[in-house]
């Protein structure tokens, strides 16, 4: 369970505003260790700022694909929904991170893979029980 508030990356909201990312690109939620803490602020939030927790047969490098933004984003009555239908699950296996901090949702089509927003998760043993992110019914956040 996620003991912390979804939070939006400062600079993806410029990025989103700028129309940076293609209505074709994939973004991904994968799954960090405590090692580079992210915060709203952090400059340029990318993928490779933060470490990824070990890779096993059930939690593969770069996460789980949630799709692209054509498809994880709405529109109704002028309010844009970021969304997911896929509330990523990874079982658990005695080879992984006994660390997971920080669930991070970046996209994996940009060179750069910026980074979109992250949750933090307390510290989950992907070695004791499997780990699962169910998003929001009404959706991971809003623009009005």
């Amino acid at each position: 369970m996620a003991t912390g508030d979804l939070i939006v990356f400062d600079e993806a909201k410029a990025k989103m505003l700028d129309g940076d990312w293609a209505s074709t690109d994939n973004f991904y939620c994968a799954v960090f260790t405590n090692a580079v803490p992210p915060t709203a602020a952090f400059g340029g939030p990318q993928f490779g700022d933060f470490t990824e927790v070990t890779a096993t047969a059930a939690y593969l490098t770069g996460g789980t694909d949630l799709g692209t933004l054509a498809t994880l984003v709405t529109e109704v009555g002028g309010t844009m929904t970021f969304d997911s239908t896929t509330n990523p699950t990874w079982a658990s296996n005695a080879g992984g991170s006994a660390d997971a901090s920080w669930a991070i949702v970046y996209n994996n089509t940009d060179a750069n893979k910026d980074a979109l927003l992250f949750i933090e998760l307390g510290t989950v043993s992907m070695i004791a029980g499997s780990l699962t992110i169910t998003w929001n019914g009404t959706g991971m956040f809003t623009l009005a």
